[in-house]
């Protein structure tokens, strides 16, 4: 019977040591890994099966699991048909395609397609596509070193703090969605309440004419 206990626990030490293994190895090719800047991105125009590649292989390490890509060709097309992302010229892709459907894909997670459409919308306003895509990269980037400190730093005193570590983030996101969900609302209605301003001053200086 000790020889079993033994056994089993053994087993369980090597099955938890192999769990942490994984998540620090993430960590550190997270940490070691950026989505690729605004002048690396191909300045050629890609076919969908050559977009499909270059994008999935840059967003491998936000997969869930190897199982689920995060984009595919109907995904794609259901953006082009939403109007989030632009027509492609002849079926084909160019880099500022390949922006937005990155920026797309890191937040689709947290917030609607509709919300990421007025969000790259109402920056394109202010900042030309490579600016905004540049920001994004920097905030993305930095995000994701901060979370990599906490998780290697849980790591090593086991499941249990790991555990802990997942709520704490998952506690975090859902703030931080709720007040971005709430800003964009307000910019929204903000933008509405402007647009419905001027459309009355065109119709007060129609009658004065």
């Amino acid at each position: 019977m000790s020889d079993t206990n033994d056994n089993s626990n053994i087993q369980g030490a090597d099955s938890s040591q192999e769990t942490m293994d994984t998540i620090l190895a993430w960590s550190k090719e997270i940490r070691s890994s950026s989505t690729e800047e605004w002048n690396r991105l191909p300045e050629i125009y890609l076919y969908m099966d050559q977009v499909l590649t270059f994008l999935n292989k840059q967003l491998r390490l936000y997969e869930r699991n190897d199982n689920e890509a995060l984009l595919t060709s109907s995904m794609i097309n259901n953006y082009v048909k939403d109007g989030v992302l632009p027509r492609p010229e002849q079926k084909k892709y160019s880099r500022e395609h390949l922006a937005i459907l990155l920026v797309i894909c890191m937040l689709k997670q947290v917030l609607s397609i509709q919300d990421i459409s007025s969000l790259i919308h109402t920056l394109l306003k202010d900042a030309s596509q490579a600016e905004m895509y540049n920001r994004f990269c920097e905030a993305q980037t930095a995000a994701m070193q901060e979370v990599c400190d906490r998780v290697e730093k849980a790591a090593p005193k086991g499941e249990a703090e790991l555990t802990r570590l997942a709520i704490e983030f998952s506690v975090e996101a859902n703030a931080r969605r709720t007040a971005s969900e709430r800003i964009l609302s307000e910019l929204a209605r903000a933008e509405e309440r402007r647009a419905e301003k001027e459309r009355e001053a065109e119709k007060g200086n129609e009658k004065k004419k």
